[in-house]
């Protein structure tokens, strides 16, 4: 036999005993994750209490910070949807009355809610004396569902690829940029991790053997994770996958007697946490169609350059994820395809169908790739794995507690740094909220304003018994209803009849014009407050809005700025981009919010500086507006936004700005 023969099939024994020595290891260590029945352990294995450590800091990083810009959502998602409507129920019974968002989440809770405030009368007393204390506990449940999801990602983990690539994949989820960030947020998408990674311990156990708690287990979570969010219904296919391989080694009747308990079991948990869907199918069908409408409606594109769903959702992978271990999930995916077929098609089509799914459509948020991070981190841990496996030439070696901790600052390094940063940073006030403070110590009572759409409409209304009382409605100062245009913010021209539209929060900027400065001053609305989430749309795209821009320098050009906050170390430091201007994730961030101007106009009847409102103009800020340059220099600064997804867009519009931050979220997300 010629040598290079003789060469090739030591080669092809030493890989196949090396990967027979791999599957043995995982193996043993599925079937020591697994409890034996009646046996009990003094204490906590010496295998576990690394996990343990992941929990505790998974839990300080989703827990500090929470209270941020209460008592204000700055996020309209999360002001309009699931902690409100969990309160709703108090009034109205167990019906949301809306199924775009399904309400899994809304009634968890509302049963933590009931549980620490004893039901509705003292729901609605806390919320009267001090709405932070509710908000504080819906924003917990989120949190303490994020560290769920970590720990039962590490079950799966175990169970489908052994202890050191499931620690490795927790450790992942744990520093997880975006599955951080919004676990300070009262909103389904980290809670829908949970159930996704629930449903992945009982697919994993299935590679095990056959038992029907397992099909079960696969099932419940599925059903629940549709339940929570629609999308978290992606973990159907690694149930397939395994099924199929089932139905080879077993044969079709166990399979199919197997399907059938995961799907009752999935249907059975759907149904109990979304009853309504099946007792008013009218409604739920309605916002479904409602929902995908919303997804694929080319809506709220101002400022967003980016318009790729493909390469969108790769790059917040890598920023938000993290980018050594998307890197590596793709590495795993291929060691999975060459060394481990079945583990490749219970792992690898899930994320592809997924980012192709999401990509196609026209808007896209970071926040909904978190569906499909379990299913990277798992990639990720195996592809480190292998890499360590080929340097050091042996898988056992390349399991060691050292070798795993080198790997296990390689794929988490990032995370560390802009979590951390991240959940620091939120523990500080929120520009909004320092600006707000210093209009109501500063600002007379019954002053009239124009307030771009970046904050709460309850946002000039006093809260608790510190603050004056307003007059007005309940309002503090007079608002000028930016949410009425005689333009049409669809054709840019006036309406036919001269009747007023209403206008959207992301169309703001598109009805803007010089002349609105001349209104304003012959309607003595003498203060303008302007946010950065909406300036910095049109900066993005001056060419989509020159009107606005125009609007921007007549603004200053007739008016002195009385005050100003940017969350940033410098100025200009961060372009607008729907993402970074929202969540958070440059290093550049001192505190959240978006820089705020508030500006004091001249003329008319704001007057020469004279009068009430003369004392708020200072020699120190006009120096800081020379020192920060104009709007020319923004413009130039502005570049292309980073990141590129609309985590801001806004559907729908109300006549009084209902609500919201410009741009955290979309109303309607699936």
């Amino acid at each position: 036999m010629p040598p290079a023969e003789i060469e090739d099939q030591r080669t092809h024994k030493r890989t196949m005993s090396e990967l027979a020595e791999l599957r043995r290891l995982v193996a043993r260590e599925a079937h020591e994750a697994e409890p034996a029945r009646g046996h009990h352990h003094g204490g906590p294995r010496r295998s576990t209490i690394p996990i343990f450590g992941l929990l505790f800091v998974a839990a300080v990083l989703r827990i500090y910070g929470l209270k941020q810009g209460l008592p204000f959502a700055y996020n309209v998602d999360e002001q309009a949807h699931f902690m409100p409507r969990a309160i709703g129920m108090f009034g109205h019974g167990g019906n949301p009355d809306y199924f775009v968002n399904p309400p899994a989440f809304t009634y968890v809770v509302h049963a933590v809610l009931s549980i620490r405030f004893g039901g509705r009368d003292g729901v609605y007393s806390a919320y009267i004396e001090d709405p932070i204390q509710v908000w504080t506990y819906a924003r917990l449940t989120c949190a303490l569902l994020g560290v769920l999801g970590v720990w039962l990602l590490w079950r799966a983990g175990v169970r489908l690829l052994g202890r050191p690539t499931a620690f490795l994949a927790a450790s992942i989820l744990t520093f997880c940029f975006l599955a951080v960030f919004y676990s300070h947020q009262a909103l389904n998408d980290v809670p829908t991790l949970a159930p996704i990674c629930l449903s992945l311990w009982g697919t994993a156990g299935l590679l095990i053997g056959d038992r029907r708690r397992d099909w079960m287990l696969a099932g419940l979570g599925m059903g629940l994770a549709c339940a929570t969010k629609y999308t978290g219904g992606i973990v159907a296919l690694p149930l397939l996958a395994v099924a199929l391989h089932r139905w080879r080694a077993d044969g079709l009747g166990p399979v199919v007697l197997g399907l059938m308990w995961a799907g009752f079991a999935a249907v059975i948990m759907f149904v109990i946490a979304n009853p309504y869907a099946l007792l008013t199918p009218g409604d739920f069908i309605d916002d479904l169609i409602h929902q995908q409408t919303a997804s694929g409606d080319d809506v709220g594109k101002l400022g967003l350059t980016q318009t790729n769903g493909f390469s969108y959702y790769l790059t917040a992978s890598g920023w938000g994820i993290g980018w050594v271990p998307s890197i590596l999930a793709v590495v795993g995916a291929f060691y999975l395809f060459f060394r481990d077929r079945m583990r490749f098609w219970l792992l690898v089509p899930a994320p592809v169908v997924y980012i192709m799914f999401m990509g196609s459509q026209v808007r896209f948020f970071g926040r909904w790739l978190l569906p499909i991070s379990p299913f990277i981190a798992l990639l990720a841990g195996v592809g480190a794995l292998a890499i360590a496996t080929w340097i050091l030439k042996s898988p056992v070696k390349a399991r060691r507690p050292r070798v795993l901790a080198v790997l296990f600052v390689a794929l988490c390094a990032q995370g560390i740094v802009y979590s951390a940063h991240s959940s620091l940073i939120l523990g500080r006030d929120d520009t909004r909220t320092l600006a707000r403070d210093w209009m109501f110590k500063n600002v007379p009572t019954g002053v009239k304003l124009v307030l771009e759409p970046i904050v709460p409409s309850a946002w000039i209304q006093p809260i608790g018994k510190t603050e004056k009382k307003g007059r007005f409605g309940g309002d503090q100062w007079v608002k000028y209803p930016v949410g009425k245009s005689q333009i049409d913010p669809k054709t840019g021209a006036f309406t036919p009849d001269g009747k007023p539209v209403l206008v959207s929060v992301e169309d703001f900027e598109r009805v803007l014009r010089p002349d609105l400065v001349n209104t304003y001053v012959r309607g003595g609305f003498c203060l303008v407050v302007v946010g950065s989430t909406q300036r910095g749309r049109a900066l993005a795209e001056p060419g989509e809005v020159p009107d606005a821009l125009r609007y921007y320098r007549e603004l200053e050009a007739n008016s002195s700025m009385i005050y100003r906050i940017s969350p940033f170390s410098k100025p200009n430091e961060v372009p607008f981009s729907f993402d970074w201007s929202f969540i958070y994730f440059p290093l550049a961030y001192d505190r959240p919010g978006p820089e705020i101007s508030i500006y004091r106009l001249r003329g008319g009847k704001c007057g020469d500086g004279k009068g009430p409102l003369s004392s708020l103009v200072t020699p120190a800020v006009a120096q800081e507006i020379a020192k920060e340059g104009s709007l020319e220099d923004a413009t130039k600064q502005s570049g292309t936004p980073a990141g590129g997804g609309t985590d801001s867009a806004i559907s729908g519009a109300s006549s009084n700005n209902a609500g919201a931050q410009s741009g955290d979220a979309a109303p309607t997300t699936p």
